[in-house]
């Protein structure tokens, strides 16, 4: 697969393979993809996922027609790429640190 120098896939693609729809349980992340696979993942390789709530693990949308996934109330972003192969986050144990010290505390009104 050829790619542009962020990553991107490009024209040149035969057949790049996008996410269709994503729903997170309470323990594992489903990915389904264009091309009939669903993939089922441990939500514990997705960190900001699995502190998330529920209505945060609901909130999510598609980047670039499924090249990707966002939940923008995590601040998460998911290569189809990534989850075709799966990886697991490749978030620094010092950034999600931060990010979760960062995130409201439970019982605390905004």
């Amino acid at each position: 697969m050829s790619s542009s120098k962020n990553g991107t896939p490009t024209s040149t693609d035969t057949k790049v393979i996008r996410v269709k729809a994503v729903a997170v349980t309470a323990s594992r992340l489903k990915v389904d993809f264009d091309d009939g696979r669903r993939h089922l993942l441990p939500l514990s390789w997705y960190p900001r996922l699995a502190h998330g709530t529920v209505k945060e693990r609901n909130t999510w949308q598609l980047i670039a027609k499924g090249y990707g996934v966002h939940w923008p109330l995590l601040d998460e972003d998911l290569s189809a790429e990534g989850l075709l192969a799966g990886a697991p986050s490749g978030e620094s144990t010092s950034s999600f640190e931060n990010w979760l010290s960062s995130r409201p505390k439970a019982g605390k009104v905004n």
